[in-house]
């Protein structure tokens, strides 16, 4: 670990004091640095919604509703499991006619919080993106808002459920809090993990080669986009940074990314950086689902985005450090 651990001291504030809990005393001069550089680039996932509340429990039915779709056989959960991490773990998924969508379905655990929704960002917020798969002619097919609107007020239930949700309306089901609901359940999708109890100072949370792990990780430089509480979804980056195209190196088909929505030839290639939480559960990885295995997700990253090629030692290493990101699925979700 100390050859991971050196570079750090370079960059790191010694720390004279860690509070004086006698928890806090014990702690090694290595952890005190790991966790106090951890911090700088790092933080605790912040508090989900309430699961219990009116609104969070009507988007939670949305979420699971199967009538929203051409062939009522389709929802969020189709695409979006909650049981396997929020993916469905699979290259592209079928809409509700078995075409194949073009890119890859990203988990929606942990995304609240994110720069922007889908992968070219087209979408502010999660309310916004849940607009966009019930009226996607490959996705779930329905025609129109006002086709939501009416098979929703078509079910005694969900004029119940909407009136207590949204109290004071005169017509609470709209497509608008069609979609505020979903995103509001979509907000409880929180998986706190090992690597939290980590920055609160728990630094047994993580064994040495986890703590090696993470100090390579920042010392690669992969914080120059994974960082914040998701260790990522927090800005656009162009996907071959130094060594592109990126479809040479991923054996995938050309996606303009961004481009495609801003009309901006800078945005080429650009893409959401995803989140890395519960990453080894979330495969096969990229916008297109087209790696499979992480250890080689890992060296695509690191050649084209770093201009680093990684031993299997170090992939392992970080590996092991990603394993730290991996939460429990809520059972309020399920």
């Amino acid at each position: 670990m100390k050859k991971f651990l050196l570079p750090l001291i370079a960059l790191t504030l010694m720390i004279s004091a860690c509070g004086g809990g006698k928890s806090e005393k014990k702690l090694s001069e290595a952890d005190k640095m790991l966790l106090e550089t951890a911090k700088r680039y790092f933080a605790t996932l912040p508090a989900p919604n309430d699961p219990n509340t009116p609104l969070a429990q009507l988007g939670k039915k949305l979420y699971y509703e199967t009538a929203l779709s051409a062939n009522e056989q389709l929802s969020c959960n189709s695409c979006h499991p909650i049981a396997t991490y929020g993916v469905d773990n699979k290259r592209v998924s079928p809409g509700f006619d078995g075409t194949l969508g073009t890119r890859n379905s990203p988990t929606t655990f942990n995304a609240w919080f994110h720069v922007a929704q889908f992968w070219d960002g087209r979408s502010p917020d999660l309310a916004d993106q849940a607009k966009g798969p019930v009226l996607n002619p490959i996705e779930m097919g329905l025609q129109s808002p006002e086709d939501v609107v009416r098979i929703l007020k078509s079910k005694p239930e969900y004029v119940e459920m909407f009136t207590a949700a949204f109290p004071g309306q005169e017509d609470p089901i709209t497509f608008d809090n069609f979609a505020i609901a979903i995103a509001e359940f979509e907000g409880t999708l929180a998986t706190p993990a090992a690597f939290d109890a980590f920055l609160d100072g728990a630094v047994e949370a993580l064994d040495d080669q986890q703590k090696q792990g993470l100090s390579m990780f920042i010392e690669t430089g992969c914080i120059a986009c994974h960082i914040g509480p998701g260790l990522g979804g927090n800005m656009m980056q162009r996907f071959g940074l130094v060594h592109g195209p990126y479809y040479e190196y991923t054996g995938s088909q050309s996606d303009p990314g961004r481009a495609a929505v801003t009309g901006n030839e800078a945005d080429k290639y650009v893409f959401k950086t995803p989140s890395l939480r519960n990453i080894e559960m979330t495969a096969p990885y990229f916008h297109d689902g087209s790696v499979e295995s992480l250890e080689e997700a890992i060296r695509i990253m690191a050649y084209t985005q770093l201009g680093k090629q990684l031993s299997h030692e170090e992939v392992e290493t970080l590996i092991a450090f990603f394993r730290t990101l991996t939460g429990k699925i809520p059972e309020s979700a399920l």
